[in-house]
């Protein structure tokens, strides 16, 4: 089965949700899971992190929606839909920075826990990873939307 499916009439697209990991940023042993989905109009993503080797729940974490603010191309607006004071700043950012990005409704679900850094979470650690999420995903949402077109 092909990794996408296109109707030209309903101009649908309907893609299986990509899944990976990727080590977090100075916290040995631990990691990212990501699992995203590219839609026409729309992009969801979850985030959360694990412990090698552990096993535990996490917690639910935040959810966000943005949009591309249509009367400002620079900006883009969203509301949370879930908040955890722990990640709402981290998945609120994500969301905005995405839709500017992509021009697309997003949908972010995100519980990344900065705990297991070497300095427990710092600006700096939390800098990183969002550079090092944005990277992935900024790659694998452009890579889907090519394959739409092709």
């Amino acid at each position: 089965m092909a990794n996408s499916t296109v109707s030209s009439q309903s101009k649908l697209i309907v893609a299986r949700p990509i899944e990976l990991s990727f080590s977090l940023p100075r916290a040995q042993g631990t990691r990212i899971y990501l699992q995203l989905t590219v839609r026409a109009t729309s992009v969801l993503l979850f985030l959360t992190t694990a412990r090698d080797g552990v096993t535990s729940t996490a917690s639910l974490g935040s959810f966000v929606f943005a949009l591309p603010d249509r009367l400002n191309p620079g900006q883009s607006i969203s509301t949370p839909l879930y908040e955890d004071i722990s990640s709402i700043e981290f998945t609120t950012r994500l969301a905005k920075f995405l839709a500017r990005k992509f021009n697309k409704a997003i949908y972010i679900g995100n519980s990344i826990s900065f705990d297991s850094t070497g300095l427990g979470g710092s600006v700096e650690e939390e800098l990183e990873g969002f550079k090092k999420v944005v990277d992935v995903a900024t790659y694998h949402i452009q890579n889907q939307l090519d394959n739409f077109k092709n």
